[in-house]
């Protein structure tokens, strides 16, 4: 049996872009919440006393990592070597390596290079395992090295693949290392670590490939629950089980709202975010959905914005509102044809006097068509509807 934890993309010091309405608290939760959501890895990895961590590429956000990012690392591995847990990094296209970094990391962490190269271990029931990876040199565009990845056949033991690449029918510009299925079905391994794509994704269950997707949501193109995979099992079949540790999570959301009135705003936004405050930090882009026929005067949306994020400075699990959208539900309980009788809307003379001066104009006559085979009740009503446009000013 074997016990591992399969993560990528770290991300770690991922700048993030300057939002000067924040509070100073909430800020700074963004700023550490890749390095808080880490620290929960490697406190799930010591209380569930895996064999080891894989890190498929990009722990930093670019090369020139800091040493804020280096030392925290450094001591996050020290915690797992004191326990006997390894470590297995492979570098992607934005934390290549390159001549000039110098990181001298825990014996319990082995870092794959330019070439693949395989590492072998024993997991803590006797199990032989192989990991087969390379990390990405200097240039982050990089050539494919599928085939540089030996084959298992006829070889005991677990054999886990790490490839930080792009499949090829993701839907992303980024294309690093692209592959297809068969390309790591060939090489008969039990388990295909996979990075780069930030959306957790399972291209195949027999044998398990796997993204985990990144640890740490950093905009609202991240959306949701972001951690790690836990993978358990023998050579015959691994299984995998998403375990979410984000520090803060990104959300978009739709509220349904009766009231128009600043108060009545500012109530369902709150009560909304207090039924996901239980689920943590979080950002969320709201649509209210305003049950009204009456646009909000722009001024009384501005102080129910200027409110709702007064209102998050103080909380610990803070759930801050960036944006929000107003889209009017407009009821038709009086449509404004019910206010013409019968007889006026068939009165032929009344009609054809509001046609007439359209219809004689030589430049619109020759796009229209005949006035007579018309719909009069369809034309009240949009009418209605372009007058309504008009005064929401869409």
């Amino acid at each position: 049996m074997v016990k591992f934890i399969h993560c990528a993309d770290l991300h770690l010091d991922s700048p993030f872009k300057s939002r000067s309405y924040l509070s100073q608290s909430i800020f700074e939760d963004m700023q550490n919440s890749a390095y808080e959501s880490f620290r929960k890895i490697v406190d799930y990895a010591l209380n569930e006393t895996v064999d080891f961590i894989v890190i498929a590429g990009d722990l930093f956000d670019n090369e020139n990592r800091t040493l804020r990012a280096e030392v925290f690392l450094k001591e996050q591995f020290e915690r797992l070597e004191k326990e006997q847990i390894f470590v297995y990094i492979c570098h992607g296209n934005h934390d290549p390596l390159s001549s000039n970094i110098g990181t001298e990391w825990p014996g319990n962490v082995s870092v794959f290079s330019e070439n693949v190269e395989t590492y072998q271990t024993i997991t803590k029931n006797g199990e032989e395992v192989f990991l087969h990876g390379f990390s990405y040199q200097n240039d982050a565009s990089y050539e494919n090295k599928i085939d540089a990845y030996p084959t298992s056949q006829g070889q005991k033991g677990i054999h886990i693949g790490i490839l930080h690449g792009t499949y090829s029918k993701t839907n992303t510009s980024d294309r690093y290392t692209e592959f297809i299925l068969e390309d790591l079905n060939s090489k008969l391994y039990q388990y295909w670590a996979l990075g780069h794509i930030h959306e957790r994704q399972e291209l195949s269950d027999m044998p398990q490939i796997q993204y985990p997707g990144n640890i740490q949501g950093r905009h609202f193109k991240e959306l949701g629950e972001k951690g790690f995979l836990l993978v358990e099992g023998d050579n015959v079949k691994l299984d995998s089980k998403f375990i979410p540790t984000q520090f803060i999570r990104f959300e978009e959301a739709t509220i349904d709202i009766d009231k128009t009135s600043k108060q009545g705003l500012y109530e369902a936004i709150q009560s909304f975010k207090d039924s996901v405050r239980n689920q943590g930090k979080s950002i969320y882009r709201l649509m209210l959905n305003v049950n009204s026929d009456t646009p909000i005067p722009t001024q009384d949306l501005v102080q129910v914005k200027e409110m709702i994020t007064d209102y998050e400075r103080n909380e610990h699990n803070f759930v801050f509102v960036e944006d929000f959208k107003v889209n009017y539900n407009y009821e038709e309980k009086h449509p404004l044809v019910n206010e013409f009788s019968t007889e006026l809307i068939d009165d032929n003379t009344v009609f054809e006097k509001a046609m007439s001066d359209l219809y004689l104009s030589p430049k619109a006559s020759k796009y229209l068509d005949n006035y007579t085979e018309f719909d009069r009740r369809s034309l009240v009503e949009h009418a209605e509807n372009l007058l309504k446009t008009d005064m929401r000013g869409e």
